[in-house]
């Protein structure tokens, strides 16, 4: 048979195929338990360390888009009062210390490749019932791969930290060009891009940062592993730095651009993390540092933490429970 007509009774072999039997295309699907290897090696590592507050634990080796999307915060009334505060002069190198006072959703401690945070999961659209069957359901699995976007407070392997507070009002910036990153999100790109407190004030530098409706309005302070400090905020529409000066600096929930004494004394747990470090001179160990975060608590503390910026370490309590303490370190 010539070439000619096997090519053409192929041809026709094709055309009657095509009738009676459709044509399917397939893709691979990245829904359900689709994982890559670098998400199936991830989610190997989710532990459930607490389900009764709830607390998990991940290592994340996928990568992530510090830009994308994540999800939509959830509503609250509830004020997002926290306390932060930075002790410079610790015999084991600065401390960062740091309440997270919110509602009791479950958290998660997260691992990347440089960094170390606690996440509330929460905006990840996880609840607390969620968690126990977390380790078993794709699609709740899948939304862990991107909680690294999402770091309320953190370390690097650099020993740079970041963490957030609310205040009653923040007007960013708006400058054409600059990429525009939600009020947490700027915490990573922190985290990813920064080693110390001037490389991290020059990426909020860098990024318009923006406060969704519904969502507080947050400033921000940043330590390094030489001591130094800043906190971040937004004043006018201009960014606005607040430096460390001396051997401690703190933050509760009042802009501290523009505050006098009397405002600063005017708040307890502002007033009482000063007095403390005024009688210290910025001297403590990680006991005292917890302490010092416990005698500030308020009945919506969600997390204690205190993260060791030379040791690459963080110890955290859950809900106030500061009998019960765990230490992970930044490998």
């Amino acid at each position: 048979m010539s070439r000619f007509r096997v090519g053409a009774a192929l041809a026709a072999l094709a055309v009657a195929l095509a009738v009676a039997v459709p044509v399917v295309l397939w893709w691979p699907d990245r829904g359900g338990d689709a994982f890559t290897a670098d998400e199936r090696r991830s989610l190997a590592t989710l532990r459930v360390l607490d389900p009764a507050h709830p607390l998990l634990e991940m290592t994340l080796y996928a990568p992530y888009d510090p830009l994308r999307p994540a999800a939509a915060p959830p509503r609250t009334d509830r004020p997002l009062a926290c306390s932060l505060f930075v002790a410079a002069n610790g015999p084991r190198g600065p401390l960062f210390g740091r309440n997270f006072d919110w509602t009791a959703n479950p958290a998660m401690v997260l691992r990347t490749r440089d960094s170390i945070s606690l996440v509330d999961i929460s905006y990840l659209g996880i609840t607390g019932a969620d968690t126990a069957r977390i380790t078993t359901d794709p699609a709740l699995r899948r939304k862990l791969l991107r909680a690294a976007v999402l770091p309320f407070d953190g370390m690097n392997r650099h020993g740079l930290a970041v963490g957030m507070a609310q205040v009653p009002s923040a007007r960013p910036p708006r400058t054409s060009g600059r990429p525009v990153v939600g009020s947490v999100r700027i915490q990573r790109l922190a985290l990813d891009r920064a080693r110390t407190v001037d490389e991290a004030i020059a990426v909020f530098g860098r990024h318009d940062v923006a406060f969704d409706p519904g969502e507080p309005a947050l400033h921000y302070l940043i330590a390094d592993a030489a001591g130094r400090s800043a906190a971040v905020e937004y004043v006018d529409g201009r960014l606005r730095v607040v430096r460390g000066a001396g051997a401690w600096h703190a933050m509760t929930n009042f802009t501290l651009t523009g505050a006098g004494e009397d405002t600063r004394r005017s708040d307890d747990r502002y007033s009482a993390i000063a007095a403390r470090m005024r009688a210290t001179g910025g001297v403590l160990v990680p006991d005292g540092a917890m302490d010092l975060l416990a005698k500030v608590a308020q009945p919506h503390t969600r997390w204690s933490a205190v993260y060791e910026l030379r040791h690459r370490t963080v110890h955290v309590v859950l809900d106030r429970d500061y009998g019960e303490r765990r230490t992970f370190r930044l490998s």
